[in-house]
This record gives C-alpha cells, sequence and structure tokens, in this order.
C-alpha cells in the first residue's frame, strides 16, 4: 500500500459526528508483525513494552498445528473505565471521533488506568528515556489521532501486508469499516465488560488465540513477574 493511504473520503467530506474504529479479519492475518514494528517505529516505544501487538497460540497435534492469531490494542471503547478511573483527568475521550488519548503533562504515574483496563492496553513509559522528557508516565496506542487529523490511516493498517486491518468512521455508513460490520459476524473482546469498544474482529476466537489472562498465573509466576517489573522501572 503507498504510503498515502487515506481514511474513507466519504468521512473526510461530512459534517455528521464521526465515530473511528478498527476491523481485524483474523482470516488474513499471517502474523508477519509488520504491524508491531511499524508502530515501534512510529513512537519509538520502548522495548518491553508495545501500543499494538500480536499474540498467537500453536493448536492442534503434530503434524496437523497451526498459529492462531489475535492482533490487539487499545479498543478506543465507547465507555472507557480508564478514563472512569483517573484522577487527575489525564486519560480523556476526544468528542470528534472517539479516540481516547492521554494528557502526559497532567499523568502522575498512578497506575489506576493500567488496572481499569480490561485489555491490557496500558503501561509505563520508564524513567531511563534520556532523549525525551515524557517518562514514568502511562502510554497506550492513540489510534495514530496525529495521522487520522491528516486524512492518514494508522501506521499499523498502512503496512499491514494482507489488509487485515481496517480503519475508518464507523458512523458513516459508506466507509469500508461499516461495510464489513454490516457483512460479517464481528466480535469485541471482554464485552462482559459493558465499555462498547471500537476494535471489532472477524473470525476470532480468544480460546484459540492467546493464553489466559495473567490473573490466572500461578501466585508464584505472578511474584517473580511483579518484582522483575519494579526492578526495571525502579519502584
Amino acid at each position: 500500500m503507498s504510503e498515502t493511504s487515506k481514511v474513507s473520503s466519504q468521512a473526510a467530506g461530512q459534517s455528521h459526528k464521526r465515530r473511528f474504529a478498527m476491523v481485524v479479519d483474523i482470516r488474513r492475518c499471517i502474523g508477519c508483525m509488520a504491524c508491531q514494528v511499524a508502530c515501534k517505529a512510529e513512537y519509538d516505544t520502548p522495548l518491553g513494552v508495545n501500543r499494538t501487538w500480536v499474540p498467537y497460540k500453536v493448536t492442534g497435534k503434530y503434524p496437523t498445528v497451526s498459529r492462531k492469531f489475535l492482533p490487539r490494542l487499545c479498543n478506543h471503547c465507547e465507555d472507557p473505565p480508564c478514563v472512569r478511573n483517573c484522577p487527575v483527568g489525564a486519560t480523556f475521550v476526544v468528542e470528534d471521533g472517539g479516540f481516547v488519548l492521554q494528557r502526559y503533562e497532567r499523568c502522575i504515574g498512578c497506575r489506576s488506568c493500567m488496572a481499569a483496563c480490561p485489555y491490557n492496553a496500558r503501561f509505563m513509559l520508564p524513567s531511563h528515556r534520556t532523549y525525551t522528557p515524557i517518562t514514568n508516565v502511562v502510554d497506550k496506542c492513540t489510534f495514530c489521532f496525529h495521522r487520522v487529523t491528516q486524512n492518514l490511516v494508522p501506521a499499523c493498517v498502512q503496512t499491514c501486508i494482507g489488509r487485515s486491518r481496517v480503519f475508518g468512521d464507523i458512523n458513516d455508513p459508506n466507509s469500508e469499516v461499516s461495510y464489513l460490520i454490516a457483512t460479517n459476524p464481528t466480535q469485541v473482546l471482554r464485552p462482559e465488560q459493558g465499555t462498547k469498544p471500537h476494535v471489532f474482529y472477524i473470525g476470532a476466537d480468544r480460546n484459540q488465540t492467546e493464553f489466559g489472562r495473567d490473573g490466572y498465573k500461578p501466585v508464584e509466576v505472578m511474584e517473580q513477574e511483579r518484582a522483575a517489573f519494579k526492578l526495571h522501572f525502579k519502584i
């Protein structure tokens, strides 16, 4: 795809209230990790954390085995618990588009939003970043707000060679995301949380694509990971 790939031209010219969403077609995902690399390049996120990532699980029995992928990112929820739980208003929703964004200058690094997010989509930027003043604050996917406002698609969508990721205005009936949602059975992650996420999956099955949540790990494993986390972030 060319660097001039655009958000739906119909959405750009209309005056209705926009609500951006992403459709991820699992049937087209080959696990190349190009989306993850593109996001790293776009934002220079530190090693060990990602704004988008692609967990996978090996299924089947030898010799008939396969990998099942489930690309992950912030779901830019309609009712985001991270916004409700931030004590200083550092996390907020952009009315035009529905982006859930961060005010880094307000963030106090309390991690309340991280605990509130049911999708594990948030992370701390470490203190050892010397080339930027943005340290010791929470970060996450922004749906590439800076690109979308210039009528460009997010970096992960731009680089997806299988066109597994599609982005656009869900309130525009002529957009590709609206067409895909209208013509395919879709799923969202953790619908029981009532967050109304705006990342829709076609052909997803979490039972076959990722391991259980951290809350189900043995206590000793969680303690080791917690100790490593505290050592890394010097807390």
